[in-house]
């Protein structure tokens, strides 16, 4: 074993910690936590979760963005509150880029614009649903080779083809050149300074796999010397978005459990320990698409290797499906009761469909056995120094958090009384008619999403036993 990776795994507990986990799983029942990450995967490569109708025209157009808009709806109502928007995708983007050219997914041809700006788009409506939106860009597969030349004269095969090598059928981005970290740096900052968007989620940032074992360590430092400059200039920018990525699902051997071969740290050479120990990850969403031995080991090594930082696994509920390994619900459900019981950061699922389309019944168990009362996304984690931003036109944009309760003082410490999150200031004589008979308490977040102690508005002490009215939730809208 690599003297480095000694250095940066302990692992002894790990019997305790299972052994005493698989003994409360089946006396779990804990309340849902105030902040928890309810995540979902929004895929665009294909159409495969939206749009699936193509933006030719005024009404398709408006067709497409509303496909987007009923999909949201109903996400809000199963309790997600981060969807991961996947905004670049193999060389091509989802908005309007002066680096890459338009996804060939929006209107059925590359490079032609649907006529609006899909990005700007999805980040106002999840913002409307109180969700956060994260800018899923997919790192270093660039293309499939027989289709690299439809792309057009603005694809990275003619702009940058020294950045470019061919493994298989597909072009990828060079991570051992320093040329790879500068361009993708240069996408995150169009990004980053042109969006009010949450959090940007780097997927596929490592090698690809059956990549030859040799020179790991250097392998290693490649990826994470990308990362490493990616994390400091989107923070050097907006210091309070979310910087995550969704790595390989096991990170390494566990002393009881082997990963066969298949893990992040050996087989695609991310040092994911040491991004979280360094600070320049906020957040994780490892791709744990598995079951059994191969799935509870390794999500605790995980949360023993999270320095701090908010770990949310990845579920894999597409295998849920007869047409994928026809999982039963039951093998989803025990992990989310297994993720909560080690107080882990939350979940994220891929992908949307299979959510919306409610695969043996997961939407309707996590909306009315799991995500019992909504849940704040966790604060982005505070560096001890927190880098000074470089550009004068970011600023966050304001939260406001909703608390409604027959009792008062509200306790807004109870998941319970959480109503709704606004982005941008709420109408509070509107708010007071609405719950009308409940006591109101309304706090603002700062921009890393703690909340300020002292109410931006409170509503006079009543007496809500005369009133009839529930608590309309975003859950039971």
């Amino acid at each position: 074993m690599p003297q480095k990776y000694k250095k940066s795994c302990k692992f002894g507990p790990m019997r305790k910690i299972l052994l005493a986990i698989f003994a409360i799983l089946t006396l779990y029942a804990a309340g849902a936590p105030k902040y928890e990450v309810r995540a979902v995967w929004l895929t665009t490569l294909g159409g495969l979760d939206w749009p699936r109708a193509k933006a030719i025209d005024a009404t398709t157009r408006e067709a497409q963005k509303q496909e987007l808009r009923d999909k949201l709806d109903a996400l809000q109502k199963t309790g997600i509150n981060l969807v991961y928007f996947q905004t670049r995708i193999r060389g091509t983007v989802i908005y309007p880029s002066k680096i890459e050219p338009w996804d060939g997914a929006l209107t059925g041809r590359y490079d032609l614009s649907p006529g609006y700006d899909p990005l700007a788009f999805a980040i106002e409506e999840c913002h409307k649903r109180g969700m956060e939106c994260h800018a899923w860009v997919v790192t270093l597969p660039a293309f499939k080779i027989k289709g690299a030349k439809a792309l057009g004269r603005r694809s990275l095969l003619y702009t940058h083809p020294k950045l470019l090598y061919k493994q298989n059928d597909t072009y990828y981005l060079d991570p051992s050149l320093g040329g790879t970290a500068d361009y993708l740096e240069d996408i995150c900052t169009e990004i980053t300074e042109n969006y009010d968007i949450d959090g940007i989620h780097f997927d596929y940032i490592r090698y690809p796999e059956h990549t030859k074992p040799d020179r790991a360590d250097w392998k290693r430092d490649n990826i994470t010397r990308i990362v490493r400059q990616l994390y400091h200039a989107i923070k050097q920018r907006k210091p309070w978005i979310k910087v995550s990525c969704s790595p390989v699902g096991k990170y390494h051997d566990t002393t009881l459990y082997s990963a066969r071969g298949w893990n992040a740290y050996e087989a695609v050479f991310q040092d994911v320990a040491l991004w979280l120990r360094e600070g320049i990850m906020d957040m994780i969403s490892p791709m744990m698409y598995f079951k059994g031995n191969h799935f509870y080991p390794f999500c605790a090594q995980w949360q023993e290797q999270s320095h701090g930082s908010i770990v949310a696994p990845g579920l894999g509920i597409y295998f849920l499906s007869p047409r994928e390994k026809n999982w039963d619900l039951i093998e989803i459900t025990r992990q989310l009761q297994f993720i909560r019981s080690l107080n882990m950061g939350g979940a994220a699922y891929f992908r949307t469909q299979f959510m919306l389309d409610d695969v043996k019944g997961l939407a309707q168990w996590i909306r009315y056995h799991h995500y019992t009362a909504p849940a704040l996304v966790p604060p982005t984690p505070r560096p001890s120094t927190s880098p000074q931003s470089t550009s004068l036109l970011n600023k966050a944009p304001q939260r406001y958090v909703l608390y409604a309760s027959k009792a008062y003082p509200v306790d807004t410490d109870n998941a319970e009384n959480l109503v709704r999150i606004y982005w941008g200031e709420p109408d509070y004589n509107r708010l007071a008619a609405t719950l009308w008979g409940m006591n109101i308490k309304i706090l603002k977040m700062d921009e890393w999403g703690n909340e300020l102690h002292t109410p931006v508005y409170e509503s006079s002490p009543v007496n809500a036993y005369p009133s009839k009215r529930k608590i309309i939730r975003i859950t039971d809208r």
